[in-house]
């Protein structure tokens, strides 16, 4: 017999963020058929697995808060020499969870950037297996943002390393919120990952993943690393949706992957000065 009522409802909503997680990270689940139906039409799983993302890729500065419990290493010029190395553990962690799917929108979108024309030319620059010059240097300015926002976060994590930990949690937040907010305001431009995800969504779709995303801003009180983290993700999910309108005619699934890397390294650095001038 078929479950109805709130027994239903509490069964879509966990098969639609087990899809969200199938979706946003190599994790090995949520890669059922149900998974990815029930996550299409539900855009709050967005940051709702951001939080999870998040405290996976946050494991490096999480050892340093353990380490800061050494009474040599509380002091933090005795975590300091280990910044580089802690920057570099958080890439490898944050490609290890995510994989690079989501960095090759980011590759298209750099050989849409550099092509003189109009936005047929620049979709078809896109769907081009061939990687141009714009292309790299797109997935070098962001594979640098993030090494070295993981490193100013490693620099301060000696004073607050649970402060460095909430950056990186509400960066991720902010990075899955701006994808639901392209789903529920985006339109697409073919048929494809963005259609599906926009689709079913509508600009009042997106207070449900705002709900969702909204705890981040508490994550480093009284500080307010976190609060600036999460809404410079947002920023740039606002900014890249304004400028694939008029650039590419729409979004798409490149799009959303690309919206995703730049709100990570949008949210850390944005972190990073909030925590620096607070």
């Amino acid at each position: 017999m078929a479950l109805s009522g709130p027994v239903s409802r509490v069964g879509d909503g966990v098969a639609a963020l087990r899809g969200a997680v199938g979706v946003l990270t190599r994790v090995p689940v949520g890669r059922d058929e149900r998974a990815w139906e029930a996550f299409k039409t539900a855009p709050a799983t967005f940051p709702l697995a951001g939080y999870l993302v998040g405290a996976l890729v946050a494991a490096p500065f999480a050892i340093v808060t353990l380490a800061s419990t050494v009474p040599l290493a509380a002091v933090p010029s005795a975590v300091a020499p280990l910044a580089p190395t802690v920057a570099f553990a958080y890439v490898v962690a944050v490609y290890a969870v995510t994989g690079i799917n989501h960095l090759d929108g980011v590759a298209d979108l750099g050989d849409a950037a550099v092509v003189h024309g109009d936005a047929d030319r620049r979709r078809e620059a896109m769907k081009d297996t061939t990687v141009g010059v714009g292309a790299v240097l797109a997935v070098a300015v962001v594979l640098a943002g993030l090494a070295l926002g993981g490193l100013a976060l490693a620099d301060l994590a000696g004073s607050s390393p649970s402060t460095a930990v909430a950056v990186v949690v509400a960066s991720e937040v902010g990075a899955k919120a701006g994808m639901a907010l392209l789903a529920c305001a985006g339109t697409a431009t073919h048929e494809g990952l963005g259609s599906a995800l926009t689709a079913p969504a509508t600009p009042e779709s997106f207070a449900r993943p705002a709900l969702a995303a909204a705890p981040a801003v508490a994550l480093s009180w009284p500080s307010p690393a976190a609060a600036a983290a999460l809404a410079g993700a947002l920023a740039v999910a606002v900014a890249v949706m304004r400028r694939a309108r008029g650039a590419l005619g729409g979004v798409s699934g490149d799009v959303f992957g690309a919206v995703n890397e730049l709100g990570r390294v949008a949210g850390l650095h944005a972190g990073v000065v909030a925590w620096t001038l607070s």
